[in-house]
Formats: structure tokens, C-alpha cells, sequence
């Protein structure tokens, strides 16, 4: 338990000496208040659980805290040239897309829990953890990778179906659309041929 603390409070202080937009905002507030950047963070986490409890519009802020930080640390891991870094964010979005996809069926009955926001943010905050027992890790070691083994010949095959009726559909739609454009263009509505001026008939001789 210590060295996920000690973990965690080394990710905090060499995300605090980056910079970027966070700690910009922080520096400033530092300076014009006097309170360390890393008393300010304490307080920003403490009011975001307390938000989290109790405020309006925590499911919009747990589903910020769940994406803006892996994100961020994604980027840097595709612009990084070591591989490690993405697998273990890869890790995280995939079981990130199987919770999202398990909230949403259940979240009708699950939103009535009274801590279930900041129940989710702490679930959240375990799979991007630091540590050896990441939620990430664990989850797809146990659950999800064994899940895709077993039915990958079938996805695939499912997938590769939708595929090709898709492009088939495609296909066929796009060709009755050019038929139809032709044909319209062919056929199209009969010229009218250009009125002249009436016919005046030839005046008889008069006779005397």
C-alpha cells in the first residue's frame, strides 16, 4: 500500500514539474497567492471528490477525469519511440471501450447509487494507476484477452461478412444512382419545337 502512494506521489510531482496547460495555471495561482502548486493540487482533488458526491454534472467530470489524463500521456506515448508505453495505454482504452459499453446498459440502475460517480472515478484512476496491479492490466489479463481468444475466429469471420455486404450494398447503391443519372439524362423531357409566326393565307384577286 505504501509503494502505491509513493507511486502515485511521484507521478503527481513529475507531472507538477512538466509544463504544461495545468501547471501554467498553477504557477500563476502560486504566484499570486503564495501557496505551493502542490497544496493547490490537493485542494483541486479534494474539491473534485467533494464535486463528485454532490454536485450537478458529476457524470460529465468523472468522464473528463477518465479521458483528459490518458489521453495526454497516450499522445506522448505514440510521439515517444519506446513501445512499452503504448501497449499499457492501448490496455487502458480498450477496457476503458468495455466498461463504457457495460455502463451504458446499466447505468439506468446504477445511477441511483448514492457514490457511484466517484465509485466510477476511483475505478478509473485504478486502471491508469502506476503500479504493478493496474486496474488495465489486470482486467484485460483476466477477462478480456481470454473473452477475445475464445471467440476471435468467430469475430472475425462476423466482421469480414459485414464487410463485404457492406461493400456490396455500397456498390449496388452506387451503380443504381448512376443508372438512374444516365437514364434522366438520356431520356429527359421533349424539346419543344420553337413556335413561328402564324400563317397569314394568300389573299384572293378581287375581281371588278
Amino acid at each position: 500500500m505504501f509503494a502505491f502512494f509513493n507511486k502515485i506521489k511521484e507521478r503527481v510531482e513529475a507531472f507538477l514539474n512538466e509544463k504544461n496547460f495545468v501547471t501554467d495555471c498553477l504557477n500563476k495561482i502560486e504566484e499570486k497567492t503564495g501557496i505551493k502548486k502542490r497544496y493547490l493540487a490537493i485542494g483541486a482533488v479534494g474539491l473534485t471528490g467533494a464535486y463528485l458526491l454532490f454536485g450537478y454534472g458529476a457524470s460529465l467530470l468523472c468522464n473528463l477525469i477518465g479521458f483528459f489524463y490518458p489521453a495526454y500521456y497516450s499522445i506522448k506515448a505514440i510521439e515517444s519511440s519506446d513501445k512499452e508505453d503504448d501497449t499499457k495505454w492501448l490496455t487502458y482504452w480498450v477496457v476503458y471501450g468495455f466498461f463504457s459499453v457495460g455502463e451504458f446498459f446499466s447505468d439506468i440502475f446504477l445511477y441511483w447509487f448514492p457514490f457511484y460517480y466517484i465509485c466510477k472515478c476511483l475505478f478509473l484512476l485504478w486502471c491508469m494507476a502506476p503500479v504493478s496491479w493496474n486496474g488495465s492490466q489486470i482486467l484485460y489479463g483476466h477477462m478480456v484477452r481470454p473473452l477475445f481468444l475464445k471467440h476471435e475466429a468467430a469475430v472475425d469471420g462476423m466482421v469480414n461478412n459485414l464487410g463485404g455486404k457492406a461493400m456490396t450494398v455500397a456498390e449496388n447503391a452506387t451503380r443504381e444512382v448512376l443508372h438512374t443519372l444516365v437514364r434522366n439524362r438520356t431520356i429527359g423531357p421533349a424539346q419543344s419545337e420553337p413556335k413561328g409566326l402564324p400563317s397569314v393565307p394568300p389573299s384572293e384577286p378581287s375581281v371588278d
